[in-house]
């Protein structure tokens, strides 16, 4: 329901034996004056730069931009959060909307207890069912410093109608990402994705993906797309890029103030031939815990969020609305969180 989550969030962002002997050797060597001595650079391979740091996730280039901009939603949501103990809790919505799926689902919160950094904890479980039988479930877990995985799964009518895999390898300055799903079992198709970012400098990352996708809907039943990314920051301002077969998309950031934060996207689409440009921008009221997000897009829409918390009350409230006047489309939604 837009930026109405739930109060407790988890946060999943994320071998050399024979080389000291090699090293030894080679020191060795050149203490003697032999000819090891000037093969020493060849075979120590050179610390990174200390200047570069880990760049992320190929698919979060654009998250700063993205989080500015509102996810409307339609109709009344009403959420209710309840703490079991400091790793475990459970929520329960109830929908009512014309536009999405209404109803009730209860969902269910795990939180394990290896602390990565202050807003990562690792092993994460989140899971909702209703009453239809319909089950979503999501995995993350940082199996060692550098390795992450995450596994999706979705049940309808307490049939698997679709999966996915991933698993992360986060370098000093470099993330490997490959992530491998299904959709459509009985028909064979699926979806493998490799994705690749590193520092270049401080300020810039290059990356670039991969997307193999097999399905007898397509024509030849198989298809790939290879694409590039690069994204430039800095303290307060943020442009990233991705470009391929299939399109375009171009993001820009900037921290205006501690409490207006800008962004701008460009889509577009070669095959449809259709370009789309968004405008955004988030207020951010610390002391009266309020935040409202706007946008405006080349289609004519025009949306807004508000979202309340009222302290010490356990308690949110969050408004929509979204609107195109050329369309003469109006949609409006209230939402409430309790705990």
């Amino acid at each position: 329901m837009g930026g109405v989550v739930s109060s407790r969030r988890a946060h999943a962002a994320g071998l050399s034996g024979g080389a000291t002997a090699t090293g030894a050797g080679a020191g060795a060597g050149a203490g003697a004056g032999g000819p090891l001595a000037a093969l020493e650079p060849l075979t120590s391979e050179p610390p990174p730069p200390a200047n570069l740091d880990n760049p992320g996730n190929l698919d979060e280039i654009h998250k700063k931009c993205k989080e500015v901009m509102p996810v409307n939603f339609e109709g009344c949501k009403l959420m209710i959060n309840r703490g079991i103990n400091n790793n475990f809790q459970i929520s329960q919505t109830i929908t009512m909307s014309s536009m999405s799926p209404s109803g009730y689902k209860i969902g269910a919160t795990y939180v394990g207890s290896k602390q990565i950094s202050p807003t990562e904890v690792f092993p994460v479980i989140l899971g909702d069912v209703d009453p239809d039988g319909n089950l979503n479930l999501n995995f993350i877990h940082q199996l060692t410093p550098s390795w992450k995985c995450r596994a999706v799964g979705q049940l309808q009518a307490m049939r698997l109608a679709a999966a996915q895999i991933s698993a992360e390898h986060q370098g000093s300055i470099h993330t490997a990402t490959l992530t491998m799903s299904s959709q459509e079992w009985k028909e064979g198709s699926g979806v493998v994705l490799a994705q690749y970012l590193q520092s270049v400098t401080k300020p810039l990352a290059l990356g670039a993906e991969i997307a193999y996708q097999r399905s007898p809907k397509i024509p030849g039943g198989e298809i790939a797309v290879v694409s590039a990314a690069a994204r430039y920051n800095t303290d307060d301002t943020e442009i990233a890029a991705k470009v391929g077969l299939a399109g375009l998309q171009l993001t820009y950031y900037k921290q205006a103030s501690e409490q207006l934060q800008i962004g701008a996207e460009v889509e577009t689409s070669f095959r449809g031939q259709e370009s789309v440009g968004t405008i955004g921008y988030q207020i951010q009221i610390p002391r009266a815990e309020l935040v409202f997000r706007g946008m405006v897009d080349s289609n004519w829409n025009v949306g807004a969020v508000l979202e309340k918390r009222f302290t010490p009350l356990p308690f949110s409230f969050a408004l929509s609305g979204m609107a195109n006047q050329s369309k003469q489309q109006y949609r409006f939604g209230v939402g409430f969180i309790v705990g």
